[in-house]
C-alpha cells in the first residue's frame, strides 16, 4: 500500500508550478481584510481548531484498531473485506485532518500555530502507516488466484479490486512485514528537507527593497517579483532579476543541501525497493514506462527550433537588439490592458468551459459561489496556486494569488480543472479508487484552459489584442511544455548524479542548470543571452522536491491538446469519452486512460500535434506583424 502521507502530498501539490504573472494585483495586508465569499471557508471541514483537535484525537483512539486484522486478511473474503473497509475510512478521516491543517498553514505560512496542526498531523500520518504497513506484504502473501476468488465470493470487494491487483503488481518491490513497517516509520523525516526549503523560501528568507523607476520602493517577496518581472520597463525587470535571484544566490549552499537531502531521499527508497534508478522507482507507481520520460526530452530537444522561433518572436515584439532572460515575462503587446476582476474572470471561465455541458458548469457555478477558492494574495500565504481535491465527503478546495491578469484568469481556469475532475472522480466513483492518478493530473488543467483562449480568440478580432492572446498561448506552451521538460532534465541529471555517488552542491546545481538553460535558450546560437547570476533558479522550483513530478505537466499538455481538437470539432462522443475520462479516478493505470479518452502519449503523435499548433499560432503572429510593419 502505498503510505497515506506520500497519498496526500500527492493530492495537495496538483497546482501550477509558479506565481502567475500579476498584472493588477488587489493589495491586502492580511486574510481579515479580504471579504468573505473570496475566502476559504475550512469550517466546511471542521467548525473550530478546537474542533479539529479534538478530531485529530479520536482518529489517533482508532489506529490502533488497525491491529485486529493483522495476520489475518487472508483467513476469508469477509475479513479482508472488513480490514479494508476500516484502513480506507480511517485514510479517508485522516485526509480530512491533514487537509485541514495543511491549508490553514498555506494561508499564513508563518503562523505558528498552523505550523504546529500540520506538524501534528503528520506526526499521526506516520502512526497510520505504521500501522497499515503490514496491508501489502500481506496481502502479497495470499495466492493471486485465492484473491481473485474473494472478489468472487465477497461483492463488497468488487471496489478493492483493482487496489488489490496493483499490489500484486508491486510484488518485486514489497518488502516484508518488518521491513515496510520500518520505511513508514523514516517516513517522519521524509518530508524535512521540503519542509525546511518551504519555511526558508516562504517565510524566512530577507527579500530586500528595489526602488523602481516610478520611484515606487518594493519589497522584492516572490509575489513581488512574479509581479515586477513582467514590468514593460526593462531596467526596471532587469533589476527585479538581478537583486532577486541574488538573494537566492546568497542561500545556495542551504538549498543545495535541502535539495541534495531530497534526492538522497529518493534514492533510499529506490534502493529499499530494488528498482534500478530513481526515475524507475517514481514512475512505477502509476505503471509508466520510462521511455515515457525519456522521449519527451528527446521530443522537445529536436523541437528546440521551434522554442527559437518563438523566442525571436518575442525579441521583434519587443523591440529589443538582444534579449535576455529577464525579457520572457513582460507582455507581447504592452498596451493592450487585459485586466479582469475575480468576478469577471469566473463569469468568463465558465463561459468558456460551455462545451462540457451543463452538469459540469453547475458544479463549478456552485463552488465558485460556495467559497472553494481562496483568491488574493497576502503577506506569508503560499505562492502559486493549487487544487485539492482529495476531500472525498466535502468538496475541492482551490488557493490562488489572484492579481487580474489574463494569466490570472488563465490559472482559475486551469486549477478549475483539477477541482472538477475530482469533483466528479469523488462523485461516480468509490473512495478506492475516485483519486485520479498524478499523470494524468494536469490533463484536466491544460484542457480547460485551451478552451478559455479558444473562447477568447473567437470574440477577439483586434490584432493587437489577438497578439496578446497567441502570445499568451506560446507562452503556456514555453512554460508548460518546453521549461517542464528542462526541469524535468535537469532533475533527471540530479538523480542520475547521487546515483552515481556525487554530491549536490550549490555551485554544481548552478552549473548543471545553467548548461541545461543555455541549450533550452540558444545561447550558443545567439537566440538569447542569459546573467550566470540567474542560473541559481533552480532554488526558486518546490517541484523538485516531488520527485519526477514536472514532466507530467508537458505530456499532459500535448495530451490535452489533441483531446481539445476533438472537442471542439463538435464530436459528441469525442466530448462524452473525455468527460468519461474526467470520471474514472484512479480505476485503470493513466496511460490505458488517456487511451480510451482518444490519446495515446506511448507515441510522438500528440507531441507533433502540439508543434504543429505551435507554429500555426507563430505563422498567424508573423502574419500580422508584418502587416503593422
Amino acid at each position: 500500500m502505498k503510505t497515506l502521507m506520500s497519498f496526500i502530498w500527492n493530492m495537495l501539490i496538483i497546482g501550477v508550478m509558479m506565481m502567475n504573472q500579476q498584472t493588477a494585483a488587489a493589495q491586502y495586508k492580511n486574510q481579515d481584510q479580504i471579504p468573505e465569499k473570496y475566502k476559504w471557508n475550512l469550517a466546511d471541514l471542521y467548525p473550530s481548531d478546537q474542533a479539529w483537535e479534538a478530531a485529530r484525537k479520536s482518529f489517533e483512539k482508532k489506529i490502533p484498531a488497525i491491529e485486529a486484522y493483522k495476520g489475518h486478511l487472508g483467513d476469508s473474503p469477509q475479513m479482508l473485506l472488513k480490514a479494508l473497509n476500516t484502513v480506507f475510512e480511517l485514510q479517508k478521516e485522516l485526509v480530512r485532518l491533514d487537509s485541514y491543517a495543511s491549508m490553514k498553514f498555506d494561508l499564513n505560512t508563518r503562523n505558528s500555530k498552523a505550523m504546529s496542526l500540520k506538524q501534528e498531523i503528520e506526526l499521526v500520518g506516520n502512526q497510520f502507516s505504521a500501522k497499515t504497513s503490514f496491508l501489502s506484504p500481506e496481502i502479497l502473501q495470499i495466492n493471486p488466484e485465492k484473491v481473485d476468488d474473494f472478489i468472487r465470493k465477497a461483492p463488497g470487494l468488487k471496489i478493492y479490486a483493482f487496489y488489490l491487483h496493483d499490489i500484486q503488481r508491486m510484488r518485486p518491490h514489497t518488502l516484508n512485514q518488518a521491513e515496510e513497517k520500518i520505511i513508514a516509520d523514516a517516513g517522519l523525516m521524509a518530508s524535512t528537507p521540503y519542509n525546511v526549503y518551504g519555511v526558508l523560501s516562504n517565510a524566512d528568507m530577507p527579500f530586500p527593497t528595489i526602488r523602481l523607476s516610478t520611484g515606487e520602493d518594493v519589497h522584492l517577496s516572490q509575489a513581488a517579483y512574479t509581479k515586477y518581472r513582467a514590468s514593460t520597463v526593462r531596467k526596471d525587470r532587469k533589476l527585479v532579476f538581478d537583486k532577486f535571484w541574488e538573494t537566492y544566490g546568497d542561500y545556495k549552499r542551504t538549498l543545495g543541501t535541502t535539495l541534495n537531502a531530497e534526492i538522497q531521499k529518493d534514492l533510499f527508497y529506490a534502493r529499499v525497493r530494488k528498482y534500478k534508478t530513481c526515475l524507475e522507482s517514481a514512475l512505477d507507481a502509476n505503471n509508466i514506462p520510462t521511455d515515457v520520460y525519456t522521449n519527451l526530452i528527446k521530443d522537445v530537444h529536436e523541437n528546440l527550433g521551434s522554442l527559437y522561433r518563438y523566442l525571436d518572436i518575442r525579441k521583434r515584439m519587443l523591440s529589443v537588439d538582444t534579449l535576455r532572460y529577464y525579457d520572457m515575462y513582460p507582455p507581447l503587446v504592452a498596451r493592450v490592458n487585459l485586466a479582469y476582476s475575480i468576478a469577471d474572470a469566473e463569469k468568463l471561465v465558465l463561459k468558456a468551459l460551455k462545451p462540457l455541458g451543463d452538469e459540469y458548469l453547475n458544479a463549478l457555478k456552485s463552488g465558485y459561489a460556495h467559497r472553494w477558492v481562496d483568491v488574493f494574495p497576502t503577506p506569508g500565504k503560499r505562492s502559486g496556486a493549487y487544487s485539492n481535491g482529495s476531500l472525498y465527503d466535502v468538496h475541492p478546495f482551490i488557493l490562488l494569488n489572484y492579481n487580474g491578469a489574463y494569466d490570472d484568469v488563465s490559472t482559475l481556469a486551469h486549477e478549475s480543472g483539477h477541482s472538477m475532475q475530482s469533483y466528479l472522480s469523488n462523485k461516480y466513483q468509490p473512495y478506492p479508487t475516485s483519486q485520479y492518478p498524478i499523470f494524468v493530473a494536469e490533463v484536466a488543467s491544460t484542457f480547460n484552459e485551451a478552451l478559455l483562449m479558444h473562447y477568447v480568440l473567437e470574440q477577439t478580432k483586434d490584432p493587437e489584442v489577438r497578439l496578446s492572446l497567441l502570445g499568451n498561448f506560446l507562452e503556456n506552451i514555453r512554460g508548460t511544455v518546453f521549461r517542464q521538460a528542462q526541469f524535468a532534465e535537469f532533475e533527471l541529471k540530479i538523480h542520475e548524479m547521487v546515483e552515481a555517488g556525487k554530491s549536490l552542491t550549490g555551485e554544481n546545481l548552478n552549473k548543471l542548470y545553467g548548461s541545461i538553460i543555455k541549450t533550452y535558450y540558444g545561447v550558443d546560437k545567439g537566440v538569447m543571452k542569459i546573467n550566470p547570476r540567474y542560473f541559481v533558479e533552480w532554488a526558486y522550483i518546490p517541484h523538485f522536491y516531488y520527485d519526477f513530478y514536472v514532466y507530467q505537466y508537458a505530456t499532459s499538455f500535448v495530451a490535452s491538446q489533441a483531446l481539445v481538437s476533438k472537442v471542439l470539432s463538435g464530436n459528441k462522443e469525442a466530448t462524452e469519452r473525455y468527460l468519461s475520462f474526467l470520471k474514472s479516478g484512479g480505476s485503470k493505470y493513466p496511460v490505458k486512460m488517456l487511451q480510451d479518452a482518444g490519446v495515446d502519449l506511448t507515441t510522438s503523435e500528440p507531441f507533433d500535434l502540439t508543434m504543429k499548433t505551435m507554429n500555426h499560432v507563430m505563422d498567424e503572429m508573423e502574419e500580422i506583424l508584418n502587416k503593422k510593419k
